[in-house]
């Protein structure tokens, strides 16, 4: 009986909570901004209230025999979306040379399986050679398209923008991505190179068949190349290594805010490295003990410190049961604190493990 009372508390609780948070989302558009941060962390504790009762959220939908996570949404400048935790297909499932030909199965079924498991955004790239397997892996989900936020990028294909994209979408059997990116800058050489690249990709958007353009890999002088001459249309995201060993910044002056500031979000790759690549960093001891706090894994606590900094994180593995251990990141909330204290351990050491023998060794941008 008191079992019963408790749970129906509980409910009436859960469904408070569920009330508050349907009138502020109705609401804060209408209200001045400082007034919304003001009772935003307010919302924040009442939908983590909400979610410890195992509640339905009112942002979770089920299609196809799938149910999608209750994954935070960035808005971006141009308007569109990008569900902010990825399913990566590069690092553990590019294509070595000598497997240029062969289909990946494998790929197909974990694929899918993120997708069961709740992943709506995957990210893809012409340079990995996979994304036949991830357009077979989306036919076969049943999943609706609109459903979907789709990520490839250009880079052997750059001299013809057009062309490649068009090469993309016919391996991803669709009709359009939502991010289109050019991969890397380092065949860019002279302003001309960066400006008729950045031409064929406002092309391709102006095509219907990219929602949203972008950069990867560019640091400062790259994105600048493209913001001083006149496009009709800025990058809207950068995806680049970002994590906490390395914080992008040089002499003192921090890369990632000046981008958001310009209104270029910010997506990470290797977002999972201080873990997997440096066990004997700084960072374990810190993370593990956060993880316990919040009866979470360590990969979730360092992927919540992406999103609470409103940088897309993107992962990928080859374990299923991983992937229950990335969506933990959305369940719960790190402290100022504890925000505070991966940026200051982070520091402590610096890594770069995407190609780093393109920058100088104490080039931190």
């Amino acid at each position: 009986m008191f079992a019963a009372v408790g749970q129906a508390r509980l409910l009436v609780v859960a469904s408070t909570a569920a009330v508050v948070l349907i009138i502020a989302s109705q609401f804060s558009s209408q209200l001045p901004p400082k007034v919304v941060c003001s009772f935003a962390p307010a919302l924040r504790r009442i939908q983590g209230i909400a979610s410890t009762l195992s509640l339905p959220s009112q942002h979770v939908v089920t299609m196809a025999g799938n149910r999608a996570m209750d994954t935070p949404l960035l808005r971006l400048r141009d308007g569109n979306k990008v569900p902010m935790l990825a399913f990566g297909t590069g690092t553990a499932w590019f294509k070595e040379p000598e497997d240029h030909d062969k289909f990946d199965k494998d790929l197909v079924l974990m694929t899918k399986a993120a997708l069961e498991a709740g992943f709506r955004h995957l990210d893809c790239a012409e340079m990995y050679d996979n994304e036949a397997e991830v357009g077979q892996a989306i036919k076969e989900s049943g999943i609706p398209r609109e459903e979907l936020f789709i990520t490839t990028k250009v880079a052997n294909g750059i001299k013809d923008v057009p062309r490649a994209i068009d090469e993309s979408l016919k391996k991803l059997q669709l009709d359009y991505v939502d991010l289109y990116l050019v991969h890397e800058p380092w065949n860019l050489h002279t302003r001309e190179d960066y400006q008729n690249v950045w031409r064929g990709m406002e092309e391709v958007k102006a095509s219907g068949k990219a929602k949203s353009i972008g950069v990867s890999n560019f640091v400062r002088k790259d994105l600048e190349m493209i913001l001083n001459g006149s496009p009709k249309e800025l990058p809207i995201v950068n995806q680049l290594e970002y994590h906490p060993y390395i914080q992008r910044e040089n002499d003192g002056v921090p890369y990632i805010p000046w981008m958001q500031e310009q209104g270029i979000e910010v997506e990470a790759f290797k977002s999972l490295s201080a873990l997997a690549r440096c066990p004997e960093g700084p960072l374990v001891e810190p993370l593990q003990r956060m993880a316990k706090s919040h009866n979470v894994s360590d990969s979730a606590v360092m992927l919540r410190w992406f999103l609470q900094q409103n940088i897309v994180a993107i992962t990928t593995t080859r374990k299923k049961e991983r992937l229950q251990e990335y969506a933990q990141a959305l369940t719960f909330e790190l402290t100022k604190d504890e925000m505070d204290e991966i940026f200051t351990e982070g520091k402590k050491l610096f890594k770069r493990f995407y190609f780093p023998g393109r920058y100088d060794p104490d080039d931190r941008s």
